[in-house]
């Protein structure tokens, strides 16, 4: 599922090939795809039309097109494998395409949403005074929000009683953290996932609220993680984060640090990837 740099990737494109244009119509040709808008896909597609968009914006791994004047956003929940692609009007049509929106502008471009597994989807909600979409008023700030509170986010770690990497993936704690990042930069930090939370200095939370802000930072610049063609951005380009990875995916591989293979350990229904060498597994007390 992307994190937040893929996400922020395509905001970035939106932002460039989609705000500011006013919508003329919009088709929903998968009823699944605007499920979380409980009125239906009619009133879906009737309720964008003639409104302009406004800047894209992202908290965490949500994404939002503000409708400009109506005081309400369409939210894009991308799922495992939703895509959000700027396409020319002639261009044919993807196997998996669910919503088209059409512009009134001279451009020969539309937005599309295409999601192969239909786990993701579009949906129209009311903005908070923030200008959140209301679902998702309780997404924490992202470690790359200049806004985001180091010294507030450490006194809720150490409250919350878990382990580090649970509490990375806790979306009301920090968001835009995903399995892959969180196991990247506890590579970086050279902290076991199952570290707890409760023993954390500020010095250490400090040094993974770093090592967590570089990844990202690293990863954005790389253009995202691609595993498969199901995340790309607007131009239909994979990113090639995955070259890059340190510790995500590299079982058996040499740890790039000390040579140590690196191990997988089935955690959450997901996977974790850790160094035994470089990343200490903490004592266990009775």
């Amino acid at each position: 599922m992307p994190e937040l740099p893929e996400v922020e990737v395509v905001r970035r494109g939106l932002e460039r090939w989609v705000a500011h244009r006013t919508v003329a119509d919009a088709e929903v040709l998968h009823q699944r795809a605007v499920r979380r808008h409980l009125a239906g896909a009619d009133d879906f597609a009737d309720r964008l039309k003639g409104h302009r968009i406004g800047v894209p914006s992202r908290r965490g791994k949500y994404l939002w097109l503000p409708l400009e004047d109506t005081g309400q956003s369409v939210l894009a929940h991308l799922g495992m494998s939703g895509q959000l692609l700027v396409q020319p009007q002639s261009a044919r049509d993807e196997k998996h395409l669910r919503v088209r929106v059409r512009f009134t502008d001279a451009l020969d471009t539309e937005l599309r949403f295409v999601d192969q597994r239909t786990f993701g989807g579009l949906s129209l909600h009311d903005n908070t005074p923030d200008g959140l979409p209301d679902v998702i008023a309780h997404i924490a700030r992202d470690p790359l929000d200049p806004l985001f509170d180091d010294e507030a986010f450490h006194h809720a770690l150490r409250r919350k009683r878990t382990t580090i990497k649970r509490a990375l993936l806790d979306q009301s704690l920090i968001s835009g953290v995903g399995n892959i990042y969180a196991d990247e930069a506890l590579w970086r930090a050279r902290i076991h996932y199952e570290r707890p939370t409760a023993g954390f200095t500020r010095p250490r939370t400090l040094l993974l609220l770093g090592h967590v802000r570089d990844v990202m930072n690293a990863a954005l610049t790389a253009g995202g993680t691609s595993f498969d063609s199901l995340y790309v951005n607007v131009n239909g380009e994979s990113g090639y984060f995955d070259r890059s990875l340190d510790a995500y995916g590299r079982e058996g591989l040499p740890c790039r640090r000390c040579g140590t293979p690196v191990r997988r350990r089935a955690w959450m229904n997901r996977s974790s990837y850790f160094c035994p060498s470089c990343q200490r597994a903490p004592r266990v007390t009775s």
